[in-house]
């Protein structure tokens, strides 16, 4: 098995080196090396070494072979497909909309029952993937993306890492919430609890995550938050600190009888290979019951 890309470089492109349009499309360096020795980059249909220069217009054909990567092939058991709903697809990219109460990923070898096993199943054997790229919490809804080959991968590591990858949610917290602005408190572990995270707890990080007010309802306000960082539990920490816990947090909020309301409902991110155009803008419908009965 093996992953050939065929991208055609922009017409407006300065001239570059091969290996400088590597790096700008965030290969790591170990595969470049990789490409180099095997001669698997060829421009225009001939093989050009990393020092000689590409402009715009022209062919850049990429391959890339399971040895190139520690893990090529991820052993996920699949699962019924019937509850992966597709949001996004791509021959790289999947964006699934998540369901209430399914775990993103096995913990346990040959686990099933998670939306990792689902999506295996609705890829198909014939297909290595699916890599994940980030988890969404068992009870938190919407767009999860993963990757269907394991040459994108780093791509878009490097992506999240440098936040490239911008995630928007919508989220029923306690209490009435007013216009907008941003929680700051670094979060660290909880002490006492080593499920929990808190707020200049125990080893505490940089924490950065914007709201704006949505709506409002009886001791309830809906808001759209914009995570900065991307730290454990960071929304439902920075919620709770602030006095408006999430609805139905069972670990942070007020015991109450609703389902967590938290819900990942826009990605917008680059595609791999590229250096410029729009982010791609995936958003996940709302599910029916997330407003929750006063």
């Amino acid at each position: 098995m093996h992953w050939t890309y065929h991208r055609q470089l922009p017409a407006t492109l300065p001239a570059l080196t091969v290996r400088d349009l590597l790096r700008a499309w965030l290969i790591p360096s170990h595969l470049i090396h990789s490409l180099r020795v095997d001669q698997r980059v060829l421009i225009n249909d001939h093989y050009r070494s990393m020092n000689q220069l590409v402009t715009g217009g022209d062919q850049v054909t990429l391959t890339f072979i399971p040895t190139d990567f520690v893990h090529p092939f991820p052993a996920v058991a699949p699962d019924s497909a019937a509850t992966v709903s597709v949001l996004y697809e791509t021959a790289d990219l999947l964006v699934i909309n998540k369901t209430r109460g399914s775990k993103t990923h096995p913990n346990q070898p040959g686990e099933r029952g998670t939306t990792l096993n689902h999506v295996a199943a609705y890829l198909g054997s014939d297909q290595p993937g699916p890599y994940i790229l980030s988890r969404l919490d068992q009870e938190t809804t919407g767009a999860l993306l993963m990757t269907k080959t394991p040459a994108v991968v780093p791509i878009m590591v490097r992506n999240i890492a440098e936040k490239r990858v911008q995630r928007t949610y919508l989220a029923w917290v306690h209490g009435t919430l007013q216009g907008q602005g941003t929680f700051t408190a670094p979060i660290g572990r909880d002490p006492q609890d080593k499920r929990k995270r808190l707020v200049n707890g125990t080893h505490a990080q940089r924490a950065i995550t914007h709201y704006q007010v949505v709506e409002h309802a009886p001791d309830l306000t809906l808001v759209r938050l914009w995570l900065e960082t991307g730290r454990t539990h960071q929304l439902r920490v920075h919620l709770a600190a602030s006095g408006h816990p999430l609805v139905g947090d069972p670990l942070y909020g007020i015991a109450d009888h609703h389902r967590l309301r938290l819900h990942c409902w826009q990605l917008a991110f680059p595609q791999p290979f590229t250096l410029t155009g729009p982010k791609t803008l995936v958003t996940a419908p709302v599910p029916a019951d997330f407003t929750p009965t006063v």
